[in-house]
């Protein structure tokens, strides 16, 4: 009876220790999406205004030489912001770790072809994540004031990354159309939210840094091709 009742004991402050993480996970989401939501607008006079430095699309799945649909329509928005003259410049940021899978360059080319010029188009290709891609923005491009382009489940977390890294931005969100597979998305930006509300804790450097790029400047100077 004695041994049942410590295993009962131990069960219980496990389940007691689960229970607490979940609730805590649950505050940290909210958190980290309450905090932000204020900062997701459509509205371009209003971004005019706030006078960006840039405007940053996150970078999502190629597939070949083409976009993926949630990537083509971050850049499609990015692009009518260039076009309504909410910022003169673009970062194109995503995965280029592998010579075989280049997220970068299809973005760009696709941006191009709509009529941007490269000048203006500015490519990070160690946008290995969320967190890479805000940090190199201010460290590497020297943004101080952007506008962040992506799906609106995702802006929560990027806009909380540039708030806590001491960036000013806005978020516009791609939303035009439903996307396959979304129910799992949301359940892994809920855990990423949680991570990276514990990495905006210590402020970690991306692992790829580099000399400075100034956003100022001409984009051409990022071309690999």
């Amino acid at each position: 009876m004695k041994n049942k009742s410590i295993i009962r004991r131990i069960l219980l402050a496990i389940w007691g220790l689960i229970s607490l993480g979940i609730i805590f996970s649950i505050i940290i989401d909210l958190e980290v999406i309450l905090s932000t939501r204020k900062q997701i607008t459509d509205d371009k006079e209003f971004l005019k205004n706030f006078d960006a430095d840039c405007i940053v699309v996150l970078g999502a799945g190629v597939w070949g030489n083409k976009p993926s649909p949630m990537l083509e329509d971050r850049l499609l928005e990015g692009i009518n912001l260039y076009n309504n003259d909410v910022a003169n410049k673009i970062i194109l940021t995503g995965d280029h770790g592998r010579k075989e899978y280049d997220e970068v360059n299809v973005m760009k080319d696709y941006t191009i072809n709509k009529g941007i010029p490269s000048e203006d188009l500015f490519m990070d290709h160690a946008g290995f994540s969320t967190y890479d891609s805000i940090y190199r923005a201010k460290y590497i491009f020297g943004v101080k004031k952007m506008i962040i382009v992506t799906q609106k489940y995702h802006l929560y977390r990027a806009l909380y990354i540039a708030n806590q890294l001491g960036i000013e931005a806005y978020g516009v969100s791609a939303n035009p159309r439903e996307y396959a597979g979304q129910l799992s998305r949301d359940v892994r930006e809920y855990l990423a939210r949680n991570k990276e509300y514990v990495k905006c804790i210590f402020k970690p450097q991306s692992k790829y840094l580099g000399e400075m790029i100034p956003i100022s400047g001409d984009g051409n100077v990022t071309n690999d091709k």
